[in-house]
């Protein structure tokens, strides 16, 4: 009887064919360098109208129901509960809001743990993996490694802290995230957990991640010493399928708001980096939301505005440090799944990305880049247009905004613009603003009075706007740093050796 591939996952790059969610979660990263992709997801629709009486924690488990092919409806209600239902966000019945500022939706995604979108995500992937490894009967611990461009490094220590049989190393670029975020990381308790500063941008602390996934020789060791390696980025399919949740949950709640009916298309804006939001968004549109364009909004690493534009992927350029860090990104690596879907061809996937690796660039046929451009538009936004943004909405519409946000709503006035489309939008708000008080503060009011620190712009920002600092960053300055390794991109896979030897 031939196998049914129709509910398995299977690699971008074509080597892995036959998947479990399970193993795939596991895994994080496919054999070949490729990137787990459903096989089904074309065959998967969902029925907003059922969705729209639906709870968070409920629009959760109809999506997860359907990806998780080999987890129980029991193991995935017990996850979203222990995610979303247990005074980890500020409000356990409304995880995300939605707020209406200027002509625009804002879908908040910072009432978590650690005022981030990931959190979304690192909430429930701990209790995706603990599952995983019961189904596989996994006899090793696993190690989860992560590179972060600011977020994803505190959300998933934050997620995995303590968690029996799971290890977590994080790696960042040492100069290359905000001094919050840095902070958030490097007072992370746990046993089980590691913060590496990368001498290097985020580029180069991520490659270096993938170099270690792809080190057959260095993985058979630590497997011999009794771990597994796995990753909680957006790589891994386990943090990707909880962002497609938000898409359906926001949609629903425009409804409910009676902003649109049931049926009707909306745009989603999404400030972006890794690619890995706004290709949740695109799952969401395959799988039954009514989307009319999804707008890619990059800041001056403008590497995804230039390939939506031209079809060419070019790395192969200055690299900016900007006041939206988890935006600073030159190799998009969620971007594959996309080309995947685009293309069915994983050869010639697997020869984009490796002639993006040896040449620093690839270009796609013309009728690939006018499916991409059907969907997606792309646009940027420069420093000075972002500081303008902060600053022009809330002195205009009193509503206040962290930089990855502001580019988003920058760029979406780009796209109004551009093409007059006059479709009910929402913007995804990924970052709370007092994340990025500095820049916040700056753009709104001009100078930091000079007796101020990074921490001390917190309060000045709470007084001057009226707004409270979220409590995951109330007293954040006090606290005792854990963690102070910082090593070069060819120590780290010493360095993570090093965490092991401890661990044992």
């Amino acid at each position: 009887m031939p196998i049914d591939y129709r509910d398995h996952y299977v690699s971008t790059r074509g080597s892995e064919q036959n998947i479990t969610a399970s193993q795939a979660i596991i895994a994080g990263l496919a054999k070949d360098g490729g990137l787990y992709v459903p096989s089904f997801i074309r065959d998967c629709h969902f029925d907003i109208k059922n969705m729209l009486p639906q709870s968070y924690s409920q629009v959760a488990q109809t999506v997860f129901n359907a990806f998780l092919d080999d987890f129980s409806p029991e193991q995935i209600a017990q996850c979203v509960h222990d995610a979303y239902q247990t005074g980890l966000f500020e409000d356990n019945t409304y995880p995300v809001r939605v707020q209406k500022a200027k002509d625009r939706y804002f879908l908040e995604l910072y009432h978590g743990p650690t005022c981030a979108f990931k959190d979304m995500a690192l909430t429930i992937l701990p209790h995706f993996m603990t599952n995983a490894v019961n189904i596989q009967n996994i006899g090793r611990e696993i190690v989860i490694l992560t590179a972060t461009s600011g977020d994803t490094g505190k959300a998933a220590l934050s997620g995995f802290c303590d968690v029996p049989g799971i290890d977590i190393i994080v790696y960042y670029p040492k100069d290359g995230v905000s001094l919050v975020q840095e902070k958030q990381m490097l007072t992370q308790p746990g046993q089980n957990t590691c913060v590496v500063g990368v001498r290097g941008n985020f580029d180069d602390t991520q490659n270096g991640v993938k170099a270690i996934f792809s080190d057959q020789a260095l993985n058979a060791e630590i497997n011999a010493k009794g771990f597994q390696l796995s990753s909680a980025n957006s790589i891994n399919i386990g943090r990707l399928l909880p962002q497609v949740v938000y898409y359906f949950y926001s949609y629903c709640e425009l409804v409910r708001q009676g902003a649109i009916a049931c049926g009707d298309p909306v745009n989603f804006v999404v400030p972006t980096g890794n690619f890995g939001d706004i290709l949740a968004g695109y799952y969401a549109a395959l799988t039954g939301l009514p989307v009319n364009r999804f707008v890619c909004a990059s800041n001056a690493n403008r590497v995804l505005t230039d390939f939506f534009e031209t079809g060419e992927y070019d790395r192969k350029r200055p690299f900016y440090k900007t006041m939206s860090p988890s935006m600073d990104i030159l190799i998009s690596s969620n971007l594959e799944r996309l080309l995947y879907d685009v293309s069915k061809d994983p050869e010639t996937v697997a020869q984009w990305m490796g002639t993006l690796q040896s040449d620093g660039s690839y270009t796609v046929p013309d009728a690939i880049k006018a499916q991409t451009q059907k969907a997606f538009w792309g646009g940027f936004a420069d420093e000075d247009q972002t500081s303008a943004a902060i600053a022009d909405m809330f002195k205009s519409h009193g509503y206040l905004i962290d930089p990855h946000t502001a580019v988003a709503s920058c760029v979406y006035d780009q796209y109004q613009k551009a093409t007059g489309d006059e479709t009910p939008t929402i913007v995804l708000s990924t970052a709370s603003p007092y994340k990025f008080a500095t820049n916040v503060y700056k753009s709104i009011y001009g100078d930091i009075p000079e007796h101020l620190d990074d921490f001390g712009v917190l309060s000045a920002l709470s007084d001057a706007t009226s707004t409270a600092i979220p409590k995951p960053l109330a007293g954040l300055a006090d606290r005792p740093n854990r963690h102070n390794h910082v090593c070069d991109v060819d120590e780290m896979s010493g360095s993570l050796q090093d965490f092991l030897s401890r661990l044992k």
